[in-house]
C-alpha cells in the first residue's frame, strides 16, 4: 500500500506538471515604436504599441502616449545648440512609458513635413545640420534609431489616409461574400483625407476613376491582405501660416504708407511687423518690394465678405491652365464619398462651433462668420481670455480660409460630407504619424510565439500514459485495501 501510494503521488504530480508546463499562460510579444512629427510650428512625440503577430501581414498598432514638444518647429531653430534641449524632454519620457528590457529594439523615427520642405530651398547645408543634430541625440539614448528625415509631399498626405481609415475600421477584415465583383469594390468604402498644417495642406482619398490621374499622384498600398490606390497630392504654401503671410505680403507691395488694412482681423487689432519677416518664406519672398520700409502696421476692419474674397484671389484661375484643374494648375480627380479633416481644419472649425454637426446652411456659415468676423478686438479678446493671442487673431482668417479650401476642393455643402477629427475614437491623434506606423509595421517581420514544451502528440501520449497508470494504481490499490485478508492468506 505504500508503494502503491507513492506511486499514485508521482503520477499525480507528474499529470499536474505536464498540464501546466504545456498550458501556461505565454507573456505577451509586443514591440513598441516611437515617431516624431515635426511639422512646420511644433513637433510632437507619438509612442505606439504593437503584438509582434500580425493580421494579414499588418501590424495592429496602437498609440498609448503622446508628448508635445515645447517650442517652435525645428526648422525655425538656427543655434543648434538648443535642440537637445527642446527634444531631450519627450525622449525622457519615452524611457519611462517603454519598459526597459525593450528599448534597445524599438525603433525611433522623425518625420519632418513642409517646414522643413521650404527650409530646403534656401538653406540645403542647414537642414543636414539640423537632421545631424537630432540624429545625434537620437542616437545617444538606448533606443534603435533609424533615421531623421524629411518626408514627402506624398507621404505625408498618405499616411494621414492610413491613420483615419485605419482607426475607423475601414482597412480591417470586413464580414461579406468573397466574390471577386465585393473585392473589387471594397476599398471605395473608404473615408478621404484632409490635412491642414502651416505651411501645407493635403488631399487624399481613392478616386473612383484613376485613368487620367498622373501615376505620380497615385501612391499604392497594401494592408491586412489588400491593394489600396489613393490619389494625394499636397499644396505647398497653401498651409494656414504660409498663407496669411502670402496674403499680407501680396497686398502690401502695392502700398502707398507703412499702413495696412486687413479685413481678416478684428476691428481695433493691430500690431506692427517687421518687412523682413513678412517677407522671409520661400512663399512669400517673390513679393519683396525693394523700397518697402523696414516695419509695416497692420490694421483690422473685421469684414468676412472682404476677408473671403482676398483670400480667393490667392486661388486665382490664373495658376490653372484649363478650365477644370482646382487651383495652383493641380488637376485633381472629383471628390466624392466622407472625407476627415483634421489639424488646423479642426482646430479651427471647432473654435468656429462650425463642424459638421452645428451647421445646416450656407447662409447659417456666412451669418456666423460675418459675426465673429466683425466684433471688436477688445472683446473678443476679453471673451477668449484664456486662448493664445496669437491664435485668437487669426481665428476669422483661418476659418475663412477653410471655407475657401473646400469650396476650391469641391466640397458645395461640406457639412454633409466633412468631419472633422482631433483625437479618433478618443484616444488616436488624427495625423500621418500613425499611418507612418503602420505602413513601417509591413517591413518588421511577425515573431511566432515561443514554441510549447512538448510537442501536441508527445503531450497527448504523457497525459495519456500519466493517467492510466493513476487509474490502474487507484483501482488496484482499492482492491488490495478492501481484501486485505485475502492477500493475507
Amino acid at each position: 500500500m505504500v508503494i502503491l501510494g507513492f506511486i499514485f503521488i508521482l503520477c499525480l504530480i507528474a499529470l499536474i506538471a505536464v498540464g501546466l508546463v504545456q498550458n501556461k499562460t505565454q507573456s505577451e510579444n509586443f514591440k513598441y515604436g516611437i515617431v516624431f512629427d515635426a511639422g512646420s510650428s511644433h513637433t510632437n512625440m507619438y509612442i505606439y504599441k504593437w503584438s509582434a503577430e500580425k493580421v494579414n501581414d499588418t501590424g495592429l498598432v496602437y498609440e498609448i502616449e503622446s508628448c508635445k514638444v515645447k517650442g517652435r518647429g525645428i526648422s525655425s531653430y538656427r543655434n543648434l545648440q538648443e535642440i537637445p534641449v527642446y527634444l531631450s524632454p519627450c525622449m525622457g519620457r519615452a524611457k519611462d512609458v517603454i519598459p526597459t528590457f525593450k528599448h534597445q529594439e524599438t525603433p525611433v523615427y522623425l518625420g519632418a513635413t513642409a517646414g522643413m520642405r521650404l527650409l530646403r530651398f534656401d538653406n540645403k547645408e542647414l537642414v543636414a545640420k539640423i537632421l545631424s543634430s537630432v540624429s545625434s541625440l537620437f542616437k545617444s539614448y538606448p533606443f534603435n534609431f533609424q533615421g531623421a528625415r524629411i518626408l514627402s509631399d506624398a507621404e505625408e498626405g498618405s499616411y494621414g489616409w492610413i491613420t483615419i481609415n485605419y482607426v475607423l475600421g475601414k482597412l480591417k477584415e470586413k464580414q461579406g461574400p468573397k466574390n471577386l465583383s465585393w473585392r473589387k469594390n471594397e476599398s471605395l468604402s473608404t473615408f478621404g483625407a484632409l490635412d491642414l498644417g502651416g505651411a501645407s495642406t493635403q488631399i487624399t482619398f481613392v478616386p473612383v476613376n484613376k485613368t487620367h490621374t498622373p501615376p505620380k499622384m497615385l501612391r499604392h498600398f497594401r494592408l491586412y491582405g489588400r491593394n489600396y490606390t489613393v490619389f494625394t497630392h499636397s499644396f505647398l504654401c497653401f498651409g494656414k501660416d504660409q498663407a496669411l503671410l502670402w496674403k499680407l505680403a501680396r497686398k502690401a507691395t502695392n502700398l502707398q504708407s507703412d499702413l495696412l488694412l486687413e479685413p481678416c482681423f478684428h476691428p481695433g487689432y493691430s500690431k506692427t511687423v517687421a518687412t523682413k519677416e513678412l517677407y522671409g518664406s520661400y512663399c512669400s519672398r517673390k513679393f519683396y518690394n525693394l523700397d518697402q520700409g523696414d516695419t509695416i502696421r497692420i490694421q483690422g476692419t473685421g469684414n468676412f465678405l472682404e476677408c473671403q474674397k482676398s483670400i480667393l484671389e490667392l486661388f486665382s484661375a490664373s495658376y490653372c491652365n484649363s478650365n477644370d484643374c482646382v487651383f495652383d494648375s493641380v488637376h485633381i480627380p472629383p471628390i466624392w464619398g466622407k472625407f476627415g479633416a483634421f489639424s488646423a481644419y479642426y482646430y479651427a472649425m471647432n473654435f468656429l462651433n462650425l463642424t459638421s454637426e452645428n451647421v445646416s446652411s450656407e447662409e447659417m456659415v456666412t451669418r456666423k462668420m460675418e459675426e465673429f468676423c466683425s466684433t471688436p478686438w477688445a472683446v473678443v479678446n476679453t471673451t477668449f481670455a484664456h486662448v493664445s493671442g496669437k491664435y485668437l487673431s487669426e481665428y476669422c482668417f483661418s476659418g475663412t480660409y477653410v471655407l475657401a479650401l473646400l469650396q476650391k476642393f469641391g466640397f458645395k455643402e461640406y457639412w454633409n460630407q466633412v468631419e472633422f477629427l482631433s483625437k479618433i475614437n478618443g484616444n488616436t491623434e488624427a495625423g500621418w504619424s500613425l499611418g507612418y506606423m503602420l505602413n513601417l509595421t509591413n517591413m518588421i517581420p511577425a515573431e511566432l510565439p515561443p514554441p510549447k514544451p512538448f510537442s501536441r502528440p508527445t503531450y497527448i501520449t504523457l497525459m495519456v500514459f500519466f493517467s492510466l497508470l493513476l487509474a490502474v494504481v487507484f483501482i488496484l490499490g482499492s482492491v488490495i485495501f478492501q481484501k486485505s485478508s485475502h492477500f493475507w492468506n
